[in-house]
């Protein structure tokens, strides 16, 4: 039978696996914004696998109370084991719940962050109602929040061929001026991905637009002769 939720289980479960002598070089991958435990990719995720098996989840209206109390936590491994969580529950996720997420991505605001709340938590919300996800997104592009700019644009990475395609060109557009690698980076990543899906119209896309030179050779990368 299992254990009625608690975040410090993980806690529990990081602290016993700390590791002084891996958390300094990967501090330093992340351009020391961020002090780690020193527990990588494939030991966290088994723990996190460990936690689920052995409590139950949080109650509905708990979701974000509970990831908050890991997010808050000093070390970046608490910051995947939040998101972790909001990702195993994000079925439950509301229209109502953008502001909540906002909030995770406006907080130790870096790439990794972003980019697993973005395409997975935000996406997710936006296929409930894609209407009104769409005058969400606009905002959000407009926002003077670069990673939040970055999450409109890469929140329908994984859509394939539900892709919004006037909104995303409406996006990267509202963007193609931008100096900042992250959001430069970003453009070039969701064509590269969509272009897997219609390699034809981001071909077209990108020589009939002026896009940063680094966003343009990510968004042709891997097209070759294929459009």
């Amino acid at each position: 039978m299992k254990k009625q939720w608690s975040h410090k289980g993980i806690i529990e479960k990081f602290e016993m696996c700390r590791n002084d002598e891996q958390a300094g070089p990967m501090k330093a991958y992340m351009k020391h914004h961020f002090p780690f435990l020193g527990i990588k990719s494939p030991l966290r995720k088994e723990l996190l696998r460990e936690q689920f098996r052995e409590y139950t989840l949080p109650k509905n209206d708990e979701i974000f109370d509970e990831a908050w109390k890991l997010y808050d936590l000093r070390e970046r491994e608490y910051q995947y084991a939040a998101i972790a969580l909001l990702d195993k529950m994000k079925k439950h996720f509301t229209t109502e719940d953008y502001p909540q997420l906002l909030k995770f991505i406006e907080t130790k605001s870096w790439w990794d962050s972003v980019d697993s709340i973005a395409p997975h938590l935000v996406g997710h919300v936006v296929k409930l109602d894609r209407a009104y996800g769409k005058t969400v997104m606009l905002e959000w592009s407009r926002s003077d929040n670069m990673w939040t700019n970055r999450s409109a644009i890469l929140h329908q990475l994984k859509f394939k061929k539900e892709t919004d395609t006037k909104l995303l060109f409406e996006i990267i557009l509202q963007h193609t001026h931008s100096n900042e690698f992250f959001i430069q980076k970003a453009t070039g990543w969701v064509l590269r991905e969509y272009a897997k899906t219609d390699p034809v119209i981001v071909k077209q896309f990108v020589e009939e637009n002026t896009l940063k030179p680094l966003s343009r050779r990510e968004a042709l990368k891997h097209i070759g002769d294929m459009a």
